[in-house]
């Protein structure tokens, strides 16, 4: 019986893996672009006034619980593609983790030869992806928030030199490096192309998930309803974007023990089973073959769970 579960496992896993290279090198395909060009060509409607204008109508600090979030994160994987800057598309990432998953599967189950344990293989491997799309968007939204100060100066001083709001974007895009380079060029150019200048920007915020970006555009959208001093607004926001990574800072380093004892505690379990079964695999598998072993296995991850929660609700500390 176990012959022929490895070697469906292999046919599947290589299978997988094979449609998920070819569809990488297939190449992404531009619906964006894609769905302007019928809207321009008149086969499709634009959107409605009430959407172009959706960014004055919800609050600044409109953040959605952690159940939204997931939903959201879970049912949107093209957003956190293009957030993370990964010229892939949904299937390519999906078939690629699938395809590890089954690797993963295969390798335990022939490494250790126990089928139970292959499904571990399989999450340890197929969530590689998932844990580098993470840090990818995490830190290209980061390095975006670290230049956001230095793009609203400097479309500030070219706004008082005389320039139009259209040209400081484009002396941000052309002089600002990436990520807030390209973002402020595809608004240029977007702008360019006939898409209004609130829609633009109302995108950028939907592909940049900043509050301090969202300040700054519902503040152009507020001054090019009503005027007022936008140069000033600005300067305004830059100084309160570096005051608070100012106390962001202080708070990294308070609760930098905290941030470690967390690690230690989460990694030490998994850490002493993997020893464990090097040591004495006949004393570990008693987990996946008792009843009993079982239903502690599966107390221990819900409890590990809840406690790497309880631990980011005291080290996470919003500004």
């Amino acid at each position: 019986m176990l012959p022929v579960i490895i070697a469906i496992a292999a046919f599947v896993g290589v299978a997988a893996l094979v449609f998920g290279v070819t569809l990488l090198f297939r190449g992404p395909t531009d619906d964006a672009v894609a769905e302007r060009l019928d809207v321009l060509a008149g086969m499709k409607k634009g959107p409605s006034a009430e959407e172009k204008n959706s960014l004055l109508a919800g609050p600044l600090d409109d953040v959605p619980g952690a159940l939204e979030q997931f939903l959201s994160r879970v049912g949107n994987l093209r957003l956190w593609l293009e957030q993370a800057d990964l010229s892939i598309t949904p299937a390519n990432f999906i078939m690629i983790t699938l395809g590890l998953a089954g690797a993963g599967a295969l390798l335990v189950a022939i490494a250790i030869g126990s089928v139970l344990l292959a499904p571990l293989g399989a999450i340890g491997l197929g969530i590689l992806p998932l844990i580098w799309l993470w840090f990818a968007r995490k830190r290209r939204l980061s390095a975006f928030a670290k230049q956001l100060p230095e793009s609203l100066e400097l479309i500030s001083r070219a706004l008082r030199a005389g320039h139009s709001l259209g040209a400081g974007f484009q002396l941000c895009g052309d002089e600002m490096s990436d990520p807030i380079g390209s973002e402020f060029t595809r608004v240029f150019e977007e702008q360019n192309l006939g898409v209004p200048l609130e829609e633009a920007l109302q995108g950028m915020t939907e592909r940049v998930p900043n509050l301090d970006l969202k300040f700054f555009a519902t503040a152009v959208v507020l001054q090019r309803q009503t005027g007022g001093d936008l140069a000033e607004i600005l300067d305004k926001i830059g100084t309160l974007i570096r005051e608070r990574f100012k106390i962001y800072g202080q708070i990294q380093a308070l609760t930098g023990e905290g941030r470690l004892s967390g690690v230690v505690l989460l990694a030490l379990p998994p850490v002493l089973f993997v020893v464990m079964l090097r040591l004495n695999p006949d004393y570990v598998m008693v987990l996946f073959t008792d009843p009993l072993g079982r239903t502690l296995l599966g107390f221990a991850g819900i409890m590990q769970i809840l406690g790497a929660l309880v631990i980011r609700k005291i080290v996470n500390i919003k500004v």
